[in-house]
């Protein structure tokens, strides 16, 4: 719902990610958290709660929608990441899910720190009841004495966003054992799922594992993967921890879960300050040598014969090993006793599953960089994705279009379809870009069809050796080449317009399509439109690379046709 009564439950890629994981596994836990709102729900304000009952139909259409044209059932809903609650806002929600039969859906709050949303439910018997769950986010393994008050589930609704390697995995073990341990959240959801994005953009490589060449279909499966099987192959939602949990003598820290029908699962990890530090919060200075430790199991777990083990070591490459199987515990003639070595930068998982496996796959295609020669004329009858393949918007949305009033050459195209700044929960620039390509382009010549849509105001760019995007996409610089509706023309060497390297007036005007060209090479740049130079040999020393580019002036409507971007080595 880009604009008022824009219902459309089709775009992006999240519908067919999440049924994809449902196939993979269909007791699969769905959630949903809004980061921006659509900016016709704010009426001018970057604030979603200007009219509570209509943010929340809005929220609630996205569940509703899920079930009836995709049969997802949604089973948590969160308020706005990082930012603002409002507690009116949390009651209508509740209100309105109930009634639309959605009661089974529960309600998250607040993903962001731990207060003031503890303090506001003890304080307010209604807000109490319709919050299920308190998430917290990058919480370093602690909560609070208000969030344990309240007797609900505490999560670690936002954790990990640390870079894939060996680090990052002992961040990942460490978190997972420690979140309950010592802050009694019994779920730790990592950012992000998997990196599939431009390296350079900011948390590049953070993912569990790493896909960001679909140009190639190049991926790594990396060791934060395997720390994740540790926990998830040998558990459920609806597991529960023992209160027999802790930290082990000499550093690390154990858990053991069952599903309260016989299984048992322990998971023991011994990660090192040094091999596990996360992105954030700070990581107090701790030590952790080897030792010995003993486990006694009683009760029921008494009669359990053996455990499967499986064990992860980091660390020196060595010594290392992810998740790999090794020889049961057989424990039934030990009167439930037994002894485990303990290093350094160790996991071990001891369960009584036995389904449990690492699998393989077949070796991923060689890493290639983006293709140097590359064009996408968006001639697309039925596209699976609303968004062209490679381009990433970094402000604004660039989907395919069917230009109807066009049965010619620009019968389909790209174009961008925001016409109203969103509710925004980073600063984005106040113009829209989608970048593409490869970060070390230097000398390249971008050729891009456009069509302002916006009479007398309306604007658009192509670009290149654009160097940020993400949150830093309002500094960005690089080459950009501009148009207006107004009859003129700009060369900036930045996305906000500060730093002006040419200008002028030209024929342009609304309604009507342009070929524009921009080449880069050295320290000069150079323009076309439509075939013929429009400036020529403007110095630009700053910076030396980065992605090609096409954007709007504001958040307005602009379509673009035959992209083509050609680089040199």
């Amino acid at each position: 719902m880009h604009y008022a009564l824009d219902e459309n439950y089709f775009r992006g890629y999240e519908w067919w990610l999440m049924k994809e994981a449902r196939k993979r596994n269909p007791n699969i836990t769905l959630v949903g958290l809004p980061w921006s709102f659509p900016g016709w729900l704010g009426k001018g304000f970057n604030w979603p709660y200007v009219n509570i009952q209509l943010t929340a139909y809005y929220v609630v259409a996205w569940i509703v929608g899920a079930k009836h044209y995709h049969n997802l059932d949604i089973d948590y809903i969160g308020i706005w990441n990082e930012r603002t609650f409002d507690i009116s806002y949390i009651k209508m929600l509740r209100k309105m899910l109930n009634h639309q039969g959605l009661e089974q859906v529960k309600i998250i709050a607040s993903d962001n720190l731990w207060e003031p949303i503890s303090a506001s439910m003890l304080l307010d018997s209604q807000l109490l009841k319709v919050i299920d769950v308190i998430g917290a986010h990058y919480p370093g393994t602690y909560s609070v004495r208000d969030a344990k008050l309240t007797e609900k589930k505490l999560w670690s609704s936002e954790d990990f966003s640390t870079l894939n390697n060996d680090v990052g995995a002992g961040c990942w073990g460490r978190i997972l054992n420690q979140n309950y341990i010592n802050g009694h959240m019994t779920a730790t959801i990592a950012w992000n799922l998997v990196a599939s994005y431009y390296e350079q953009l900011p948390y590049g490589g953070c993912g569990l594992m790493t896909a960001q060449e679909p140009w190639s279909g190049h991926y790594e499966v990396e060791p934060p993967i395997w720390i994740s099987a540790h926990t998830t192959q040998f558990t459920q939602p609806g597991w529960y921890y023992l209160k027999t949990v802790g930290h082990l003598e000499k550093g690390g820290s154990y858990v053991a879960l069952t599903d309260g029908l016989g299984n048992l699962t322990i998971i023991i990890e011994t990660m090192s300050h040094k091999y596990s530090m996360c992105i954030r919060p700070f990581l107090p200075y701790f030590n952790v040598s080897r030792q010995v430790a003993t486990f006694t199991l009683k009760g029921s777990f008494s009669q359990i014969p053996e455990l499967q083990v499986w064990y992860t070591k980091l660390g020196k490459p060595s010594k290392k090993f992810l998740f790999k199987q090794l020889d049961p515990i057989w424990i039934l003639d030990l009167n439930g006793h037994f002894t485990l070595e303990l290093e350094e930068d160790e996991l071990f998982t001891l369960t009584t599953l036995t389904t449990g496996q690492k699998g393989s796959y077949p070796l991923p295609p060689e890493s290639q960089p983006f293709p140097p020669v590359y064009k996408d004329d968006f001639n697309i009858y039925d596209p699976p994705f609303s968004e062209a393949p490679n381009f990433a918007d970094q402000t604004g949305v660039f989907e395919y279009f069917v230009n109807r009033d066009d049965p010619g050459e620009h019968h389909f195209t790209l174009r961008q379809v925001l016409n109203q700044r969103p509710i925004t929960w980073a600063a984005d620039a106040s113009n829209t870009i989608s970048i593409i390509g490869d970060y070390e382009w230097s000398n390249l010549t971008i050729t891009c069809d456009v069509y302002i849509e916006t009479p007398d105001r309306g604007g658009v760019f192509i670009a290149g050796r654009v160097n940020k995007g993400g949150i830093l996409i309002r500094s960005a610089r690089g080459v950009f080449f501009w148009i207006f509706a107004n009859g003129t023309y700009r060369v900036t060497g930045d996305i906000a317009g500060w730093f002006i390297y040419h200008l002028g007036h030209v024929d342009v005007t609304a309604k009507k399509w342009y070929t524009l060209s921009l080449t880069i090479k050295g320290s000069f740049c150079s323009g076309m439109l439509n075939g013929k130079p429009l400036w020529t040999d403007v110095r630009v020393n700053f910076p030396k690379n980065g992605w090609a580019a096409i954007g709007t002036y504001s958040f307005e409507f602009a379509q673009f046709d035959n992209f083509q971007v050609e680089a040199q080595s």
